[in-house]
């Protein structure tokens, strides 16, 4: 899943964090799941949730000694909010295949 279309325009490794994320909005993740499911080195990672968090995208809650990162509500898409196809899935639509 990715964010809402409004919050990604924004350097790569933010985008890539903060997808990372509302893929998994509900359980949250901690700094090394994160790492694991993201390509990037840990000051990468870090910068990125530091720019998210002064932005408001990010929450950081503490769960039972735990440290679980989450995505604001408002940029996990809702369930109709489905990204635009592209252009060769909208010519495919038009042409009688």
């Amino acid at each position: 899943m990715q964010a809402k279309r409004e919050f990604r325009d924004r350097e790569e490794s933010e985008l890539t964090v903060l997808d990372a994320l509302v893929d998994r909005h509900e359980e949250g993740m901690t700094v090394f799941e994160l790492r694991s499911s993201v390509d990037m080195g840990i000051d990468r990672i870090e910068a990125a949730l530091g720019e998210l968090k002064d932005q408001g995208l990010i929450r950081v809650e503490d769960e039972d000694g735990t440290t679980r990162i989450r995505p604001d509500e408002r940029v996990v898409p809702d369930g109709d909010d489905r990204p635009e196809p592209s252009l060769v899935e909208s010519i495919r639509e038009k042409l009688p295949f």
